[in-house]
């Protein structure tokens, strides 16, 4: 089965006067949806807008592996870890938060950060995990990232016009589309938009333009 969803429907929220805009592919927050909580561990795909000078002060996450995609301008990340970093396109952070952890995001920059942000459920309990940090920086198309708390792998894929790339076989797979437009079994995609496959074989997405995908590889 395949489940497109368009950007266009997401819900925005964020902090509109403190220059922060989210928006939201799953229920989050204040925007609760019964019927659009997850997708196997995946809880949340977050399309975050930060100007110049915004940010989220010190907060707490716990049971949650947090990746980050950096899509324009740098993105300051500090964490109860001892983690300090910077955060810019290529680069994959991922923030575990395991049994309690605190951290720090900021546009310290003179321009408009853009980044996507995902959510997964670890498989296990959360008292059995510490919290961890892993930068890995300018993460090729052909280097696939795991993230074995959650059973997950991700898969950055960055096409030219024409090219085609294979979805992997799996029991989900979740595509965000980052820039491009692109065809999935007769279906276009253009940013933004996403797709949630279930037990699907031998599918490939068709760039029609060049761009950037997250393909996620789920249990």
């Amino acid at each position: 089965m395949i489940d497109v969803r368009r950007g266009a429907d997401r819900y925005t929220g964020g902090d509109r006067a403190a220059g922060i805009t989210t928006r939201h592919a799953f229920s989050f927050g204040e925007h609760y949806d019964p019927d659009n909580l997850r997708f196997g561990p995946l809880l949340a795909c977050n399309e975050e807008s930060l100007a110049a000078g915004a940010g989220f002060d010190e907060h707490p996450h716990s049971h949650t592996e947090i990746v980050t995609w950096v899509v324009g301008g740098e993105l300051t990340h500090r964490d109860s870890t001892g983690a300090v970093s910077l955060v810019r396109p290529g680069d994959v952070q991922h923030f575990g938060a395991g049994s309690g952890a605190r951290h720090v995001e900021r546009n310290d920059g003179p321009v408009a950060l853009r980044f996507v942000q995902t959510w997964l459920a670890p498989l296990t309990a959360p008292q059995s995990l510490p919290p961890s940090y892993t930068l890995v920086k300018g993460i090729a198309d052909s280097t696939p990232y795991a993230v074995p708390a959650a059973g997950a792998v991700l898969h950055v894929r960055r096409p030219g016009a024409g090219e085609r790339v294979a979805v992997p076989t799996a029991p989900r797979v979740y595509v965000h589309v980052v820039r491009g437009d692109l065809r999935l079994d007769g279906e276009e995609l253009g940013p933004g938009d996403s797709a949630r496959i279930t037990d699907e074989k031998d599918l490939e997405l068709v760039a029609g333009s060049p761009g950037e995908l997250l393909i996620w590889e789920l249990p």
